[in-house]
């Protein structure tokens, strides 16, 4: 159980927070299936990232890590071997559903196992797509892991994603690049490209249409070992763009934090909501990067529909929190995804804030929220159900506590922030 930090005189400081999980993840999957070697700097060493490397390293490619920087001796798009074991996916959804889009095309049978969290979410979003490109995917009867992958020649196809998510679409786009012919990929919104950009800076040929929804893979292209910097992750970012725009005499700089617009949906966020946030410009070769700057705000209240919710997947438990202090109604709807992440976080969000006494409603879809400047706690024991955004969103909300609270369940929060805690020391006045 971990006693969590108050700040009664606000935050102050600088944090390089870090690496971005989902470009950790797909450096180490491209660098992989590259030719040569890819340098990877500031690589994320959270456990699901570290589970990627780990299948690969199953998978027959030698990978060798110092802290943040990796080594990657690719295999090439064909060079990958097939595991002696169950490929052990943990809790990391991405693992899971991109390594599905690669394992379609392999040469042999691949069985991916997950823990019991991982084992309850949704495969058939990932491996129906698949099956337009002739692949071959058992899952269990409930459409979860395990999984069984019968890799094959796939051939070439013209598919419309029916989820809006960039794990199906990327999935989608690893399995087109094994193909026999050209495929389109047709997004249902816009999602993160960070597999596009990413592609194109290893050599292969992907083309995005001006409506941001229609991809062109063009098989065939050698990909070639690259050197990668990742930068700081927004979704971390948003802990404390969160705080400091919530806790009393607080000003906060963030640096080198990716700003690819698919990712910025917090940040836009906070601006409509009238947070006082500044942005500045870092020079750099791949993904945008930049300098962000909040201070304490007053918070007015936001409306969130289904086309602003991809932009802010990840980052919804925190748009609640912001909600929960500003003055009025907040309203977040089309976000039904959230039931499927690692915990029902729509359920979770309502009720670890609820015993702040935040007055929180839950709708099929999102929640309804009245926020006020202070709230009257009703339960001092929070949980993080497992769930590592929940846990950090806790520790946030307990910033802004007139008195001690603790949280269960905290070793989730070494997921994707491995340092949390000790940044968040950092910051307390």
């Amino acid at each position: 159980m971990k006693e969590l930090a108050m700040a009664p005189n606000g935050l102050s400081g600088r944090l390089t927070v870090p690496g971005d999980k989902s470009i950790s993840h797909r450096a180490v999957m491209l660098g992989a299936i590259a030719k040569g070697e890819t340098r990877i700097r500031h690589f994320l060493p959270g456990q699901d990232c570290l589970t990627t490397v780990k299948a690969f390293q199953d998978l027959g490619v030698r990978i060798d890590r110092e802290g943040e920087n990796l080594l990657v001796h690719g295999q090439g798009l064909n060079g990958l071997k097939a595991a002696d074991k169950a490929l052990d996916m943990g809790n990391s959804g991405t693992t899971t559903r991109l390594l599905l889009g690669i394992l379609a095309g392999s040469s042999f049978v691949s069985q991916l196992i997950g823990d019991a969290s991982l084992s309850k979410r949704p495969m058939k979003r990932v491996s129906q797509p698949l099956a337009k490109f002739g692949a071959e995917i058992a899952l269990s009867p409930a459409g979860t892991l395990p999984a069984t992958v019968k890799g094959q020649k796939l051939h070439g196809a013209e598919i419309q994603l029916e989820v809006a998510s960039a794990q199906v679409k990327s999935a989608a786009i690893f399995a087109a690049l094994e193909a026999d012919s050209p495929s389109t990929i047709i997004e249902k919104l816009p999602t993160r490209n960070h597999t596009e950009i990413m592609l194109r800076q290893f050599g292969a040929d992907i083309e995005t249409e001006a409506d941001n929804l229609t991809i062109h893979v063009q098989p065939g292209q050698e990909l070639l070992g690259q050197e990668v910097e990742v930068p700081g992750d927004m979704s971390s970012a948003a802990f404390w763009l969160t705080a400091g725009a919530i806790v009393p005499n607080s000003k906060v700089t963030l640096s080198r934090v990716n700003l690819n617009p698919t990712r910025t949906g917090i940040v836009k966020v906070l601006a409509q909501m009238g947070a006082k946030i500044s942005i500045e410009q870092v020079p750099s070769k791949g993904e945008e990067l930049g300098n962000l700057t909040i201070e304490t705000s007053q918070l007015a209240p936001v409306k969130l529909t289904v086309e602003d919710i991809p932009a802010v997947i990840d980052e919804l438990p925190l748009v609640a929190l912001l909600a929960a202090c500003a003055e009025g109604t907040s309203e977040i709807r089309g976000a039904e995804e959230l039931r499927v992440k690692e915990t029902d976080r729509i359920k979770t969000v309502s009720q670890e804030l609820g015993k702040l006494g935040v007055e929180i409603t839950e709708l099929p879809d999102g929640m309804i929220i009245k926020g006020r400047k202070n709230w009257q706690v009703k339960d001092d024991t929070l949980d993080s159900h497992g769930d590592h955004r929940l846990g950090m969103m806790a520790a946030i909300a307990a910033l802004k506590s007139e008195q001690p609270l603790r949280l269960a369940n905290e070793d989730s929060i070494s997921v994707s922030y491995p340092g949390f805690f000790s940044d968040l020391e950092k910051l307390v006045r």
